[in-house]
């Protein structure tokens, strides 16, 4: 029994280590990754360069998108494969790190992967393999810094040709010559002169549709996506503009349930609507009280933040109105025009506003566009109302002061303007 034992026991062990043994499997799973990898390098690989194509993306929303920007292709992209994931992840990384070079990353990543399929085929082992792609991605470091050439943000040629060399790759390419000194000019207007780095949050990219893409301008102020109201006469230009941004509504207030009215007399119904109308005026007395001549209103999800009973005593005392401002615009808005956001009419006083030169809404390509120019107040400098008469036109740099710039697009349509914005950021991180 014992010699018919032994026999046994050896097959077994033999099976385990001929399954252990068995390198077919991790070689495939290996291969399985580095396809489905090449595969998202060669959908955008078309894309790349002044040459590449665009490429046309149907989301599941139904919009359809055309641009030959690596990030916004590879975001579109549904990936589910692990390995194809990352290269999707990289190509994000590299848009938020550099700005540009997304389509690079993903096309070098795939050219990588196929030189390292043919070395497992010759059997090197993949620890062999990264350790060296290691020491080539140093040596690449190091042989890149040596060749590169240092750029002042003074060098004001230098940065037009990056961004130009930028642009011609885009869909806008032909447009260069209108996009890159503007992307030139909104770095060195809010770039520090102590630092090298620029904080590309405080340049606003403002879509209209309308006109033509020649027709982008630098604004040296504020751009806003809202209109003006002017259905009760208000005032569409305000000179010594002082800016007030609210986050509460100019409305009666409702209780936190949902309630009914009954109201049987006329006599009721007259009072009611005095009582409304009082309320609304007391609070309107203390925005004007403050100085304000342009109001701010943050959008409300709860009710309507601006009744047409408001608006006609705001016209009545020539307070110029933009309603629904995004909860995201805030602190881009606060950062440029030095105002404040109020959420009590108690806490409305004229520290809390924002000084301008002049608030318009004009007529561009038949297109509305609200323009904040001339803003008094530097970012951290206090209460705008201490700051010099003269600080716009003094001598003192803007770069010292900070502050903010607004660029306004225009384009025919939705999918012109948004490539066109593609583009505009990718030229400004670049320079």
């Amino acid at each position: 029994m014992a010699s018919l034992a032994a026999p046994s026991k050896s097959k077994t062990g033999s099976g385990a280590n001929a399954a252990f043994n068995d390198k077919s499997k991790p070689m495939e799973v290996r291969l399985s990754n580095m396809t489905a990898a090449k595969a998202i390098s060669d959908a955008v690989r078309t894309s790349l360069g002044p040459k590449g194509m665009d490429k046309m993306i149907s989301n599941s929303k139904g919009e359809v998108i055309v641009t030959n920007d690596g990030a916004t292709i590879l975001k579109s992209i549904q990936a589910l494969h692990p390995a194809a994931k990352m290269l999707v992840d990289l190509s994000a990384a590299q848009d938020i790190e550099a700005g540009d070079g997304t389509t690079s990353v993903v096309v070098l990543a795939g050219s990588l992967l196929g030189a390292a399929e043919k070395m497992l085929g010759k059997g090197i082992h993949p620890s062999l393999i990264a350790t060296s792609f290691l020491n080539a991605a140093q040596k690449s470091v190091e042989y890149l810094t040596g060749m590169s050439t240092p750029v002042d943000l003074s060098d004001s040629s230098s940065l037009l040709r990056a961004a130009t060399t930028s642009l011609n790759s885009k869909i806008v390419s032909q447009y260069s010559s209108t996009l890159a000194p503007i992307a030139v000019k909104a770095v060195t207007r809010i770039a520090i002169s102590q630092s090298s780095n620029v904080d590309l949050r405080d340049i606003r990219i403002v879509k209209k549709i309308g006109g033509t893409i020649e027709d982008t301008t630098l604004v040296e102020g504020v751009v806003l996506n809202q209109n003006m109201i002017t259905s009760h006469g208000s005032p569409t230009r305000i000179e010594k503009a002082k800016i007030g941004l609210i986050q509460f509504q100019l409305s009666p207030p409702k209780p936190d349930m949902d309630h009914t009215i009954i109201v049987n007399d006329y006599r009721l119904m007259d009072k009611l609507i005095k009582e409304e109308r009082a309320y609304l005026i007391n609070m309107l007395k203390k925005i004007k009280k403050s100085g304000c001549n342009v109001l701010l209103i943050q959008k409300s999800i709860l009710r309507d933040a601006v009744t047409t009973e408001s608006l006609a005593i705001l016209a009545k005392l020539k307070i110029a109105v933009i309603k629904d401002i995004e909860r995201d615009e805030i602190d881009f808005l606060c950062r440029s025009l030095g105002c404040k956001p109020v959420s009590d009419v108690d806490a409305f006083t004229e520290d809390k506003l924002g000084y301008a030169e002049l608030c318009e809404e004009s007529l561009i390509q038949e297109c509305k566009v609200v323009q904040i120019t001339g803003v008094r107040h530097a970012v951290g400098t206090g209460a705008a109302g201490n700051a010099p008469s003269g600080a716009a036109n003094s001598g003192t740099p803007v770069g010292a002061r900070g502050g903010t710039v607004s660029i306004l697009a225009m384009g025919s349509n939705q999918l012109v303007l948004d490539e066109t914005e593609r583009s505009l950021h990718d030229a400004l991180c670049v320079v």
